[in-house]
């Protein structure tokens, strides 16, 4: 393991000067001004493994350049479509923290991903990652003078079922991409809402994280609303988050409450700046052809180990609910 230190930052400052000009210019885009910051996170991610991180990131700047990330933010998933991924691929911001850090919501319990293909959905997906990183965290840093380069998410388990089983390969290429991209985004994973399911799948997947990750997520009582209330104001809750037995169900909110509608001011800002970047890179005619293909990774072993622990335990539960059924 390395040693956290400015002589890491150093020496992984000099190698980012040896790099391609392709590559120099796709990592601006992901530093934002703050390169010192973002080798720290890759540096984070590999335990202040010098050579590790510096070949992660090379990784993160190749895919960048050979999938054009840096130009997804001008390909508008076309609106029905975009509709249907926000329908099924529950994920929004609903408000900061008191110290400035976007809140982002996701309702993993109810997210089907059934009505778009898996090129849509993980091109949408990257596009809030891009905005995030390209518009709000340096929006955010702007306001407060200081440098803000994480989040916080808050995961919404209402309604997980043992069908999940069916989404964890997509679940998997999604957070693989995250992992390998955008590493060390996310200051606190709050987890609220939660059912049996998912503390039997929790009880053998918490082992098999890496300590940090571990130290950042937090399982809350009921919807979470009195512990989160502690870090942000009302107005920035989720809205699964401001009452018991809330949920995620996008059905019982309007559009300009549930952080997860296609209507919300969030997503209406995102898409509306995506279309704007599209008329000035002139590129409308290129993305009615369908949606921008990325790339899919192979999950890392530690995701794929993961994957299999928790199909082997939706398994075991789907066993242990047909033989009560049967009782």
């Amino acid at each position: 393991m390395g040693i956290p230190s400015q002589e890491a930052v150093n020496e992984f400052l000099a190698l980012m000067e040896e790099v391609d000009e392709p590559l120099k210019r796709t990592f601006q885009n992901i530093h934002q001004g703050y390169p010192t910051d973002t080798l720290v996170r890759f540096l984070k991610a590999r335990d202040w493994n010098v050579p590790k991180a510096h070949k992660m990131l090379m990784n993160c700047l190749n895919w960048r350049v050979q999938n054009a990330i840096d130009i997804i933010l001008e390909k508008p998933i076309p609106t029905d479509r975009y509709r249907a991924v926000r329908d099924s691929q529950l994920l929004g911001m609903s408000g900061y923290s008191r110290e400035g850090l976007p809140v982002f919501a996701i309702g993993v319990g109810l997210s089907t991903f059934d009505k778009a293909s898996v090129h849509c959905y993980v091109q949408s997906h990257i596009q809030i990652n891009e905005f995030r990183d390209r518009v709000i965290l340096p929006s955010a840093t702007k306001k407060h003078g200081r440098y803000i380069g994480t989040c916080i998410k808050v995961l919404d388990m209402t309604g997980l079922k043992l069908s999940a089983l069916s989404q964890i390969k997509l679940l998997t290429i999604i957070s693989t991409i995250d992992d390998l991209n955008y590493p060390e985004k996310t200051n606190t994973y709050y987890i609220v809402n939660v059912p049996y399911v998912f503390s039997a799948c929790w009880k053998v997947v918490k082992p098999l994280l890496q300590e940090r990750t571990r130290r950042k997520v937090q399982v809350l009582a009921g919807c979470g609303r009195d512990e989160l209330l502690k870090i942000m104001d009302y107005g920035s809750l989720p809205h699964f988050c401001t009452r018991e037995g809330s949920g995620s169900s996008h059905y019982s909110e309007s559009g300009s409450d549930n952080c997860f509608s296609s209507d919300h001011p969030f997503h209406r800002e995102l898409y509306n700046y995506i279309k704007q970047q599209a008329a000035i890179s002139e590129s409308v005619e290129l993305i009615k052809q369908g949606s921008f293909h990325v790339d899919l990774p192979e999950p890392a072993a530690e995701g794929t180990e993961i994957a299999r622990t928790i199909e082997s335990q939706l398994h075991s539960l789907d066993n242990l609910k047909i033989s009560d059924d049967s009782d």
